[in-house]
């Protein structure tokens, strides 16, 4: 089973990833009051502020009368710490699983306010062009890291492929795959599960290993499917402090981003045609972040 340290590492690699120099904070904006008056500028933590599409959302705020400041970072690690010492007022680079992990490590309270996208984990096949193609008793690759392990086995169980003890989580390993599992599933080092295509019936790839194994996207058989609950923890999320998580003002940037086109249209270009653009329901984050910090103390 995982273990928290170990996921914290193992969860940023399902980020995207685009890291430049860190930047520096500046005035903060007001915060549990939910006052819009004389709002000040508001402090966003990123980790990929070079990408245009930030620069769009920064003027489509603007717009709306919101000042906003990017603040870059060039770890994972520092975007949480720095939105609790209240150095930014939000940040915009993780999903529901990393923050989960944050807050039980650090005993915070961190809280998702809005969703952004989830950059899917893709099945493929050299052999088969559907999931119904594939036979009985073939053998399937998975990641063997901790993360992305967990995360391929629910998207083999979304697909139909694979039964997981107790529905599966984000802690699933090959030996909670059910015997009776129309297939067998192998772990394979995530840099091997491409090169593993013509021995097996599909595997799970990242999408850092698609280009040098000559595959896109567009070729998954299957993938994460933002509408399954299961996948939910792998949706990346803007967060706040607790104090904050009804700030109207953080909520319009929210809406913001979620409604204005040329910021959609950039994520998704910004990730090589990967993001599948969501809007879930904040109640379903909070009960998913929930649910997962449980299980991290469960696994703990």
């Amino acid at each position: 089973m995982s273990t928290p340290k170990k996921l914290i590492a193992a969860a940023a690699l399902a980020l995207p990833v685009a890291l430049l120099l860190a930047g520096c904070a500046g005035t903060g904006a007001d915060s549990a009051s939910g006052s819009t008056e004389e709002q000040k500028t508001v402090r966003i933590g990123v980790v990929n502020s070079g990408d245009p599409y930030w620069e769009t959302f920064t003027d489509a705020a603007a717009d709306e009368g919101i000042d906003v400041e990017l603040v870059n970072f060039t770890e994972y690690t520092q975007p949480n710490p720095a939105l609790s010492a209240g150095e930014l007022d939000l940040n915009e680079f993780q999903h529901v699983i990393y923050l989960a992990t944050y807050n039980v490590n650090s005993d915070d309270d961190l809280q998702p306010i809005g969703s952004t996208a989830i950059y899917p984990l893709g099945l493929y096949s050299s052999q088969y062009d559907s999931v119904d193609d594939i036979p009985d008793g073939a053998t399937v690759a998975v990641p063997n890291d901790e993360s992305n392990q967990a995360r391929g086995l629910l998207v083999l169980q979304s697909a139909g492929l694979i039964e997981l003890e107790d529905g599966g989580s984000p802690f699933s390993t090959v030996a909670d795959v059910l015997p009776d599992s129309k297939v067998k599933v192998e772990a394979l080092d995530a840099s091997f599960t491409a090169t593993s295509l013509p021995d097996v019936a599909a595997a799970i790839v990242n999408n850092d290993f698609l280009e040098d194994a000559g595959l896109t996207a567009d070729d998954a058989i299957a993938q994460d499917d933002p509408a399954d609950p299961a996948a939910i923890p792998y949706i990346n999320i803007f967060a706040a402090k607790a104090a904050d998580a009804d700030n109207p003002t953080y909520l319009k940037l929210v809406e913001i981003y979620q409604n204005t086109q040329k910021v959609l249209d950039g994520v998704v270009e910004a990730s090589g045609g990967t993001a599948v653009l969501v809007k879930t329901p904040v109640d379903d984050l909070v009960a998913s972040l929930t649910d997962v910090e449980d299980d991290i103390r469960a696994n703990s």
